[in-house]
């Protein structure tokens, strides 16, 4: 639920009267923060090489049984990404290369006068199959990866 939902629960509850134009600013602010915090993400990632610094985290799982997850490379994959080595992002992980345009895809669909003109496409790509769909694909990518 989101804030502003949360929010005008309270007022009616509570019979509290707020002014509508401070509703409009929090209801906007978690985009304005989403949008603000991928920018500042995409500048470290950017600037700083995963594979040289020792300020990105490595992957507990691999440090703990060996195996690369579905999310190993990931972040030197980004980087590759931000200054467009498509190649070798690639190689460090390729289904968050591939997974791209999915993404794109939902962060489109976050807007809700896609979500009413495309409600069908909207159904398919975001609802139950497409979440099977998915983990069936993280869990195979998971084996091939390393087996």
């Amino acid at each position: 639920m989101s804030i502003f939902f949360l929010i005008l629960k309270i007022r009616k509850k509570f019979k509290i009267k707020i002014n509508h134009r401070y509703l409009s600013i929090i209801k906007n602010k978690p985009r304005f923060f989403t949008i603000l915090l991928i920018i500042i993400l995409g500048a470290v990632y950017f600037v700083f090489d995963p594979l040289k610094s020792s300020f990105f985290p490595s992957c507990p799982f691999k440090s703990v049984t060996g195996l690369d997850c579905p999310g190993c490379g990931s972040q030197r994959a980004i980087h590759e990404l931000l200054h467009l080595n498509f190649k070798k992002a690639f190689e460090y992980n390729a289904l968050l290369v591939l997974s791209i345009p999915y993404l794109l895809l939902l962060m489109v669909f976050n807007f809700e006068s896609v979500k009413q003109r495309f409600p069908k496409l909207e159904r398919i790509l975001f609802g139950w199959k497409s979440v099977w769909i998915i983990t069936i694909i993280v869990i195979l990518f998971f084996i091939f990866r390393n087996f």
